[in-house]
């Protein structure tokens, strides 16, 4: 996790969330936004 947090925007309204290349949450396969907690959760902080 050597890169700073960044927001690219799509045009399909896909939330993704990426560590290092692989996706830690995906919208599209929750169905939901994540909650703060969970992505933080998911970075292993």
């Amino acid at each position: 996790m050597g890169e700073p947090p960044r927001v690219v925007a799509g045009k399909t309204g896909q939330f993704d969330v990426l560590v290092d290349g692989a996706i830690v949450f995906s919208k599209q396969a929750e169905g939901r936004f994540p909650e703060p907690a969970e992505v933080i959760a998911k970075l292993g902080r």
